[in-house]
């Protein structure tokens, strides 16, 4: 696992989520509800739909866009049907105005 710079703190909507896309990494979702961040993957597991492109991030959870399962964006658990799997989540920290994911090397 490796520490990637995602992004910067102030291009995150506030209450909302920014997809990044990595060279060698799926597409990821960066989230900010309040003073929190929160770097998960983007693609929803059950419709394979963008989360960030139409979604609705209600607190801590994302409702995908395509069937309206959902996940808690701090774990990653499934918190409504028809989603089964998890949502892969990432440690954040931030480094200055940089938010910094530990990714799985590629």
């Amino acid at each position: 696992m490796t520490w990637t710079r995602i992004c910067s703190i102030s291009e995150i909507p506030e209450d909302d989520g920014l997809r990044v896309d990595l060279q060698n990494q799926p597409p990821l979702a960066v989230w900010c509800v309040g003073e929190a961040v929160f770097v998960t993957d983007d693609t929803c597991t059950h419709g394979k739909a963008s989360l960030t492109d139409g979604g609705i991030l209600d607190g801590f959870q994302i409702e995908c866009g395509l069937h309206l399962g959902a996940f808690d964006i701090r774990d990653g658990s499934v918190t409504s049907a028809p989603c089964t799997v998890p949502l892969g989540v990432y440690p954040v920290r931030l480094q200055g105005d940089d938010v910094l994911a530990e990714l799985p090397d590629t």
